[in-house]
């Protein structure tokens, strides 16, 4: 938290260097369309707790996205999470601490919105991670997914993913809708419905989600948000709370 307030004290004094204003992946879990500007570095911050189950958590501490905008059409991006996992267990419950996968990859701009089609990119990352208890083990990831934007009118938008990747439990699919509300020129609002399916389990049973969450612009280049969604029928995620701040600058 410490570390937070500091760079909104450091970011706060500088003067927004850019007309438009900062278009982040967060809070939502729809992937933005949009690139990062040529020679601009955005950083994505949040920390959060997601509850899956009666009393079992993960706490996010932090969450974090660096991108770096490589041409007009090419972004670069480092991801990953690190956080600890709360098992309730009987008699002596568990306690882990680790990093999940980290994750390089690239947002390419594909399509500018005309009529009917949307602003649409491809997002493609590739991540490892090491587990040293007992033998090591390398586990290697990747996931593709295709963001979409539609401006429905000034105020009003839309974006969508579809994707899919590989984890350690097998390859995935995934989907995400989001329309959008602006509130004025620092506020905007949405909500959302996503989900993810396993297409190597024999039941090809999809574990949906709603969210919603809101979000200030302290200037064109740095941004406030907040959070919260929760897990629809079986999903074994229950719910799940985030906040999050994301500068840009060159």
């Amino acid at each position: 938290m410490k570390r937070l307030a500091f760079s909104v004290l450091l970011f706060g004094v500088f003067p927004a260097s850019a007309q438009e204003r900062i278009d982040t992946d967060r809070p939502d879990q729809t992937e933005s369309a949009v690139l990062v500007p040529k020679k601009y570095f955005q950083g994505e911050l949040g920390i959060g707790k997601e509850n899956s189950g009666q009393s079992d958590y993960t706490i996010a501490h932090p969450t974090f996205l660096l991108k770096y905008g490589l041409s007009k059409r090419v972004e670069l991006r480092l991801e990953s999470t690190y956080f600890s996992e709360y098992l309730f267990l009987t008699p002596d419950s568990k306690t882990r601490t680790d990093l999940a996968p980290v994750e390089i990859g690239t947002k390419i701009a594909l399509f500018e919105q005309k009529g009917l089609l949307p602003k649409t990119s491809l997002i493609i990352h590739l991540g490892s991670s090491f587990r040293g208890n007992g033998p090591a083990v390398w586990s290697y990831y990747s996931s593709f997914r295709f963001t979409c934007q539609q401006s429905i009118t000034k105020k009003i938008g839309l974006g969508y993913n579809i994707g899919a990747g590989k984890e350690e439990d097998g390859f995935a699919l995934l989907y995400t809708l989001s329309p959008n509300l602006s509130l004025g020129k620092r506020w905007y609002t949405y909500v959302e419905a996503f989900g993810f399916k396993s297409i190597e389990e024999s039941t090809g049973k999809w574990d949906h989600a709603i969210d919603g969450g809101l979000a200030y612009y302290i200037s064109n280049d740095l941004k406030l948000d907040v959070s919260a969604g929760h897990g629809v029928a079986d999903n074994p995620m229950k719910n799940y709370f985030a906040v999050g701040f994301s500068f840009r600058f060159h």
